[in-house]
């Protein structure tokens, strides 16, 4: 009975421990990946608050098989996104940035302020993210048709692509941009909108994604001095040269 007890109990000391360094690892990775950033952004603004919800990393990990190879959707500068399924059955694009840099925690942590409190049709849905990994998450609502470059670029005569659908698709973006700068509570410049950060939905309509270099302004403000952010070739050249968002 003593070496049962013996067993049992150690065994159950080892759980313990295990639990308690597993509880203390996440915390240290929510501290590292942007989690006290996130909390002084609610505060900044306090409708913000709520509106993103925290991913375990059993859930995502369960949703994309582990991060399978074979469920990657693409890949960019700032990370890799890949295709899972939450437990609700609900399809969801998991978004996995890459090694952990201090520069890029802001770029991430802004992506989820902004994305929290975006609610339109051509705007990529933001449904929350997790902090408590080894590199930050991001996940969104599922978009089945790709980028609007992939599409460009694999026109064919079977899928061609229509005057009126190349109107359709600019006006939903220009819509959606107008709708960022004027209609949200704070506007909301991308400043790197470009054929590979739109998406398509299963009706191929335009989603804009990618929010990682956006910036906040106040409506008083009629331009905007910051670092130079977005992608050669697609830049304003005023904007390059001047440093000035307007």
């Amino acid at each position: 009975m003593g070496a049962v007890f013996l067993v049992v109990g150690s065994y159950v000391l080892y759980q313990v421990i295990k639990k308690t360094k597993d509880r203390r690892r996440r915390q240290r990775f929510f501290r590292r990946n942007g989690g006290l950033l996130l909390k002084q952004q609610e505060e900044a603004h306090p409708s913000l608050v709520d509106k993103t919800i925290l991913f375990t990393s059993r859930e995502l990990e369960k949703a994309t098989d582990h991060f399978n190879e074979n469920r990657v959707l693409g890949r960019g500068g700032q990370g890799t996104v890949y295709k899972g399924m939450l437990a609700d059955g609900r399809i969801v694009a998991v978004k996995k940035s890459k090694i952990v840099d201090e520069s890029q925690l802001e770029q991430f942590i802004n992506e989820v302020v902004i994305l929290s409190q975006v609610n339109h049709r051509n705007v990529v849905k933001l449904l929350g993210c997790c902090l408590e990994t080894d590199v930050p998450l991001l996940v969104s609502e599922f978009i089945p048709n790709g980028t609007l470059s992939d599409y460009l670029q694999n026109e064919s005569d079977k899928f061609p692509i229509s005057l009126n659908k190349r109107l359709q698709i600019a006006t939903e973006v220009a819509g959606a941009l107008a709708y960022l700068h004027s209609a949200t509570s704070i506007p909301i410049y991308h400043r790197d909108i470009k054929t590979s950060n739109i998406l398509l939905d299963d009706k191929y309509r335009a989603k804009i994604s990618d929010f990682g270099t956006s910036r906040f302004v106040s409506i008083d403000q009629t331009h905007l001095t910051t670092l130079v952010k977005g992608t050669f070739g697609y830049l304003d050249p005023e904007y390059f040269q001047s440093s000035q968002f307007t």
